[in-house]
């Protein structure tokens, strides 16, 4: 299992070093020079969206997360808009009278007061808990598994649960420390989306998403900019990078995946991936299912929200086609901007750059 301990500076320059696939030290140096000079800062983005590798060549095409975040989305995304995303039971409420496919929540919580169908009722221990944990299930009993995660706030696979049947036997220590966890804030209880049988293939310990995010122009038209798939590489339930998993790009004309997967270099190293390391598909061509569905579910979401003009979405395959999972007005663009090999040369991120005359 990957070992998901940050390393230390010394320790990646070690591995960066000693990288096979890497450029002349000479020129890794020079290239760090001319990204300070360009972009009036130290290029930290250089090693996390690995520039030091052999073929990439268009450095000055990459961005850094500080000026996506304080020059861009600001400007483009409305304050008051965001918690109609970012709260994940907001989120499923107003989309859902969209008739937008989401998981289907089967109870939410806010502490120790918790909404199971028409029913709210308060819930004191873990005993109680771990009861109405059972009531869940019988009363979905096709349902083999569930994901409780935050309301709000979960970003990057953190206090995301996966919750099996069998569990709900153990010695009750996991559910003493889930309820505890649990009582903190708000979560949602929602049923597993059974993932399509191409993507298992992948990796079929977590739902493997795709982050596609879309752009609104000044007339109201939503685009996309880019995608890529989200994959668990250490048998985790979360296919987050900073989990340890691994993301691919997609060609949005075809949905196919690109040829490279990234990981997160501050836990996994420099290394990449052509194929998955436990299951062993190879990425390159692997054809993503209802890809266009999923695009066009994606532009349909996106201009149902007009004051957030910049979302990265996430967007499960099921057996029968696109599940919306949940949207992010502060997500991170460096996973697009490094799947797509540098966001400056994007047709449409331009558009956001020519906007805010940064061309």
């Amino acid at each position: 299992m990957t070992d998901l301990r940050k390393k230390s500076f010394s320790g990646l320059i070690a591995e960066v070093i000693n990288d096979p696939d890497r450029k002349p030290l000479y020129k890794i140096i020079l290239e760090i020079i001319i990204l300070a000079f360009y972009h009036k800062k130290i290029p930290g983005q250089y090693f996390s969206q690995y520039m030091f590798k052999k073929d990439i060549r268009n450095i000055k095409d990459y961005f850094y997360e500080d000026f996506f975040f304080h020059k861009i989305k600001p400007f483009l995304n409305e304050h008051g808009a965001r918690d109609v995303i970012e709260n994940k039971l907001y989120f499923s409420f107003f989309f859902s009278q969209f008739n937008i496919p989401q998981p289907e929540i089967l109870m939410y919580n806010h502490r120790k007061m918790f909404v199971f169908g028409k029913d709210c009722f308060e819930i004191n221990n873990a005993s109680d808990f771990k009861e109405q944990l059972k009531r869940l299930f019988e009363k979905n009993y096709r349902c083999d598994s569930i994901f409780i995660k935050r309301t709000y706030g979960s970003y990057g696979g953190k206090q995301v649960f996966k919750l099996t049947k069998d569990q709900l036997t153990d010695n009750g220590v996991f559910l003493e420390n889930l309820y505890s966890e649990v009582i903190t804030t708000g979560f949602l209880f929602q049923k597993t989306v059974s993932q399509h049988p191409e993507l298992n293939k992948i990796s079929s310990s977590s739902l493997n998403t795709i982050r596609i995010d879309t752009f609104i122009d000044k007339d109201g038209k939503a685009e996309i900019m880019s995608a890529y798939l989200r994959m668990s590489t250490n048998n985790k339930h979360v296919d987050n990078i900073s989990s340890g998993g691994c993301q691919v790009g997609i060609w949005l004309d075809s949905g196919k995946m690109k040829k490279v997967g990234y990981s997160n270099i501050r836990t996994v190293g420099t290394k990449v991936y052509t194929e998955h390391p436990i299951t062993g598909v190879i990425f390159e061509g692997f054809q993503i299912p209802y890809f266009n569905e999923v695009k066009e579910l994606v532009i349909k979401t996106a201009e149902l929200m007009p004051g957030l003009r910049l979302v990265g979405w996430d967007v499960a395959v099921s057996e029968t086609g696109p599940v919306l999972i949940e949207g992010n007005s502060d997500y991170a663009v460096s996973g697009n901007d490094m799947a797509d090999g540098g966001y400056r040369k994007n047709p449409v991120f331009r558009k956001v750059l020519k906007e805010l005359n940064y061309l």
